[in-house]
C-alpha cells in the first residue's frame, strides 16, 4: 500500500478534536464492552481491518469472550447478547449504512431500553467509531501483527 497523509501530524488540531471526542466516550456511563462491541461492529461492515484489529484486542483487555466476538457479525443469529447490546448494534449498523435511514423501530427500541443520555452517548460513540475508521481506511492504516 502506498504511504499517505499522516492526519495526525500535519493537522494535530482536527485528529486532537477526534481524540476529544474519544475522551468524552471514555468518561460515559456507557459500559466499556458495549462501547467496544459498537467500535468492532461499526469496523466490521466498515472494512477497517485498523480498528478492527484494536478493537478487539482491547474488548478482550474488558472482559469480553473470544466466543461473542467471533459472533458479533452474526449477533442476530445468536443468543449470546443482551437486550441492550442488541439495541444498540441495530442503531450502530442502520447510521453507519445512513443512506438506508434510521428506523423508527430501531431508534425506540434503543430508546426503551436506555435512557435518553444513554441514547445520545450511544450515537456519539457510533459517530465516533465511524470517523476513526474513515481516517484509517483512507489513510491506509495497517494493524500490526503480534
Amino acid at each position: 500500500m502506498s504511504n499517505r497523509v499522516n492526519v495526525h501530524q500535519v493537522q494535530p488540531l482536527a485528529y486532537q478534536a477526534l481524540l476529544e471526542l474519544e475522551k468524552y466516550l471514555n468518561q460515559t456511563k456507557l459500559e466499556k464492552s458495549l462501547k467496544e462491541l459498537i467500535k468492532i461492529r461499526v469496523s466490521q461492515i466498515n472494512g477497517c481491518a485498523f480498528c478492527i484489529d484494536m478493537h478487539t484486542k482491547d474488548a478482550r483487555k474488558y472482559g469480553e469472550t473470544e466466543q461473542r466476538i467471533y459472533a458479533l457479525s452474526a449477533w442476530r443469529d445468536t443468543p449470546f447478547f443482551t437486550e441492550v447490546e442488541r439495541a444498540a448494534l441495530a442503531l450502530a449498523e442502520e447510521m453507519t449504512l445512513i443512506s438506508k435511514g434510521v428506523t423508527d423501530e430501531t431508534y425506540n427500541h434503543l430508546a426503551k431500553v436506555l435512557d435518553e443520555v444513554s441514547v445520545a452517548q450511544v450515537i456519539m460513540a457510533v459517530i465516533t467509531i465511524n470517523g476513526w475508521n474513515r481516517l484509517a481506511i483512507t489513510t491506509h492504516l495497517q494493524p500490526v501483527k503480534d
